[in-house]
């Protein structure tokens, strides 16, 4: 764990590495067998790695569309465009999870929940990514902003992400959001901290879905 925590969270922090799977949200242990070829060869530890879930509930008042959405690759600013997990502190200094990572860097994590998402609702046509050979008609485009654990007198999750709905047929921007969430982890592990921010990226998922619904 890096610093930037203070004494009290560094040591807080340090050898809790999740060793259960939160309910919802998907865990891979890389388990003793790469442990053991880890020891062998003398490589470095194998991390645990963590991915989100995608939500599935999106309410009695979500529109259908018979259009096909393309969902861009998501912008973020280089300390976030990488597979390890974020603390933030003093709103300022970005630090990360030892021992820990996510399962793929976090915009194309990002963005592949999202692809999900619209799946899940059931209320889309198609919804794919680049190269998938869709007949686009919308394309989704988001700039993450935050996606870490924020440590500043308490452990809150933080997602937030701005959102363009842009027209494929003209380049016209249709509708544009952020989006923001939080949630309270229950601890300072990163279990605890992935749980929190999986909570806080699906309601900001279900506010996606819904909105771009309710606009195209």
């Amino acid at each position: 764990m890096d610093a930037g925590l203070g004494a009290d969270g560094v040591m807080a922090l340090k050898g809790k590495v999740a060793a259960a799977t939160r309910r919802g949200t998907a865990l891979v242990l890389l388990g003793a067998a790469l442990a053991g070829c880890a020891a062998i060869t003398g490589g470095p530890a194998p991390r645990d790695i963590y991915t989100l879930s995608a939500p599935r509930d999106f309410g009695p008042s979500a529109k259908r569309s018979r259009a096909q959405i393309l969902i861009a690759a998501p912008k973020a600013m280089a300390a976030l465009d990488t597979d390890n997990i974020a603390v933030l502190s003093d709103n300022i200094a970005i630090s990360y999870f030892a021992g820990a990572a996510w399962s793929d860097r976090v915009p194309q994590l990002f963005q592949r929940k999202i692809i999900e998402s619209f799946e899940n609702s059931g209320r889309v046509r198609a919804v794919g990514q680049p190269g998938e050979g869709l007949l686009i008609d919308y394309q989704i485009a988001t700039d993450i902003r935050a996606f870490e654990l924020a440590v500043d007198g308490g452990r809150v999750a933080r997602v937030e992400f701005s959102a363009k709905i842009i027209d494929d047929r003209n380049g016209r921007v249709r509708a544009s959001r952020t989006f923001r969430r939080e949630a309270a982890a229950a601890g300072d592990s990163v279990n605890d901290a992935v749980s929190a921010m999986d909570r806080a990226a699906d309601e900001c998922l279900i506010d996606l879905v819904n909105w771009t619904l309710e606009r195209i």
